[in-house]
């Protein structure tokens, strides 16, 4: 079983010191995957209701700095070598998909084929006013989306027809060297998000799951992976318990539910000397007893 760390790429990163600082002994220690998020911009005030909390308001301080995730990823593929490149999430549906197209293949060429695209669909209606993106429909916007960056990602030249996307014979480089299986995971747990993942994605990221509450959304997704001619092993599943508390006896059961990776979400932006001793804290507790597993 593997250990990624989420939320690398938020809070106060001392102008990418403490990023580098981050990823350089994540990767030393055997951390799997960083997952950096995405928010364009975030509100004080808002109507909408933020799925992982029981009260709907977004857990992180409005204020707090969210960066870029696919520069604040070239950051950390800058100065690592073997680590995985993860968006957790990217809000692909607020995004032109022939730029994000780009911006993703860029990143997977010039880090040696790491990238791993983490997907979500949005929940805050404001941002997408923000953005002058419509809200709605934006599962099927995402679903097109994809399907035209697998295009330019493996094609050349590259052609997509679609009610959101349109381009013919376009030549779009440099390709990622993933080319067009460049890992595209989901995130949600609704039902119509499970279905993404085994409709059409390549692996899955859960949020804020124990153990048994993984394992049932697992066997949707095998259930949903059979009906549309797929197996178990065409998808990779990885699992945040977020804000829940888990013990390192709930790995051996994150494995038996069927979860390959494990994020985890402990780390807090501070001192550089004291992030170390964080992470080696983490690989002590988490990382090699995840490894004999």
């Amino acid at each position: 079983m593997k250990i990624g760390l989420l939320a690398v790429a938020s809070g106060k990163m001392a102008g990418g010191d403490l990023l580098k600082t981050i990823a350089i002994n994540a990767e030393r220690l055997g951390v799997a995957t960083l997952w950096a998020p995405e928010h364009v911009v975030l509100l004080d005030q808002y109507e909408s209701k933020y799925p992982y909390a029981a009260d709907g308001k977004f857990g992180a301080p409005t204020g707090a700095p969210v960066l870029d995730p696919f520069i604040a990823l070239a950051t950390i593929g800058a100065v690592t070598s073997k680590i995985r490149l993860a968006t957790g999430i990217c809000l692909v549906p607020e995004h032109n998909p022939v730029v994000l197209g780009k911006v993703i293949a860029t990143l997977d060429f010039l880090t040696g084929g790491r990238a791993l695209l983490g997907v979500g669909i949005g929940w805050l209606v404001e941002e997408f006013q923000a953005l002058g993106v419509p809200f709605e429909r934006r599962a099927d916007r995402t679903r097109e989306y994809i399907h035209a960056m697998r295009k330019l990602w493996g094609e050349d030249p590259s052609s997509y027809s679609g009610e959101f996307v349109r381009f013919e014979n376009v030549r779009c480089k440099p390709k990622p060297l993933q080319g067009g299986k460049l890992p595209v995971f989901f995130g949600g747990e609704s039902g119509p998000a499970l279905r993404r993942v085994a409709e059409y994605g390549d692996g899955w990221c859960g949020f804020n799951l124990l153990p048994d509450e993984a394992a049932a959304k697992i066997k949707r997704i095998e259930q949903v992976l059979k009906a549309n001619g797929r197996s178990r092993s065409d998808v990779e599943l990885a699992v945040s318990p977020t804000g829940k508390r888990i013990t390192r006896d709930d790995l051996k059961r994150y494995r038996d539910a069927g979860v390959d990776e494990v994020v985890l979400t402990s780390l807090t932006p501070r001192a550089e000397e004291q992030v170390t001793k964080d992470l080696e804290q983490i690989a002590r507790e988490w990382v090699e007893p995840a490894a004999k597993l």
